[in-house]
């Protein structure tokens, strides 16, 4: 168990890192996809081009929104941009930082498939067969033909088994003029999406150096803030089961000892470190009003001692301390950070 905790912790302070080999794991998973995908066009005139469109666009689509759900950020992103306003602002530079990370990243697998489709040529050349120039390639002035018969014809030309139009216009013919053009428009794919990718990541900080660092900074911030957050309320939700559990089991040795008239155990020598990770929140209600508190009024951005709330909206105001004695220091500037 502690080396999957370990390995847990490892992928937590590489985040990006993992997150990087993520999407270049997806990537090279939508190429052996698109390999072991059996294409079989329909040739009919009126599945076509739906057929091979869908295969075309719906698949990047997918990985698209896989690249999204895969990224711990996006839980992050989405919470920070319905967050309440509270006691500290939103800046949309950033949220707008945290998207453009995230989608550079979703974007890979999408396109990756893209291109390999492009290049490979099936998808265009199932539809758009029934385009193919007739009077350049082919015997446009065929005289038993009508429109809608030279379109079932043409329809057939990525199935060579069932094809039977050799006199209208020859089938390689045909698949070499499609697959020249997806292939064209596969390589300008890629050096549109190489040129764009170069602009993003060298020339986009050289125009506004300071909003750049600022959003990266902040960002990386509330990722860490998250993430500690998480850590300490998985800390005190231990301490709290372990203080409740010990309770428990007092309680029933005091029962045990009424009924049989044994010596009573004396408490863990543990339970009153449980306690001081505790904090003062002591009970399932405060708990609860405290977390709405993290969500509703983060606190502010600075670094000034705590001070006594007078009335500013944290989440224990007008609340008598749950715990008998006075309420200590740490219990104070617990209460004031959230």
């Amino acid at each position: 168990m502690d080396k999957f905790r370990m390995i847990f912790q490892f992928f937590q302070s590489n985040q990006e890192s993992f997150m990087n080999g993520i999407c270049g794991i997806m990537a090279l998973a939508s190429t052996q996809m698109y390999s072991a995908f059996d294409f079989n066009c329909p040739c009919l005139p009126h599945y076509n081009l739906a057929y091979g469109l869908g295969i075309l666009l719906v698949p990047p689509f997918i990985l698209f929104l896989l690249g999204f759900v895969l990224n711990n950020n996006i839980s992050m992103l989405a919470e920070e941009w319905r967050r309440p306003r509270g006691r500290r602002g939103k800046d949309a530079a950033v949220l707008r930082y945290m998207c453009c990370s995230m989608a550079q990243r979703a974007m890979i697998a999408p396109v990756v498939w893209l291109a390999v489709t492009l290049l490979d040529g099936k998808c265009i050349t199932c539809a758009f067969c029934t385009l193919v120039p007739l009077e350049s390639l082919g015997n446009a002035s065929h005289p038993h033909l009508s429109q809608g018969e030279v379109q079932r014809v043409l329809a057939r030309i990525p199935c060579k088994e069932i094809y039977n139009g050799q006199q209208l216009i020859a089938n390689e013919v045909a698949v070499r003029y499609l697959r020249c053009i997806s292939q064209a428009l596969g390589w300008c794919f890629v050096l549109l999406m190489t040129t764009l990718a170069f602009l993003v990541r060298s020339l986009r900080p050289c125009f506004s150096q300071a909003a750049f660092l600022k959003s990266r900074y902040w960002s990386h911030y509330i990722d860490i803030e998250r993430k500690l957050f998480d850590e300490t309320c998985a800390e005190h939700a231990r301490s709290f089961a372990k203080v409740c559990i010990q309770q428990f089991f007092e309680g029933m040795s005091t029962d045990l000892e009424a009924a049989h008239r044994h010596l009573p155990k004396k408490a863990p020598a543990d339970a009153g470190e449980a306690v001081e990770k505790l904090l003062g929140i002591t009970d399932q209600g405060t708990m609860n009003m405290a977390l709405k508190s993290w969500h509703r009024c983060k606190p502010p951005l600075h670094l000034h001692p705590p001070a006594q709330p007078t009335g500013n909206g944290w989440a224990g105001e007008g609340q008598p301390p749950t715990h008998p004695s006075a309420p200590r220091k740490e219990t104070a500037a617990y209460y004031s950070w959230v």
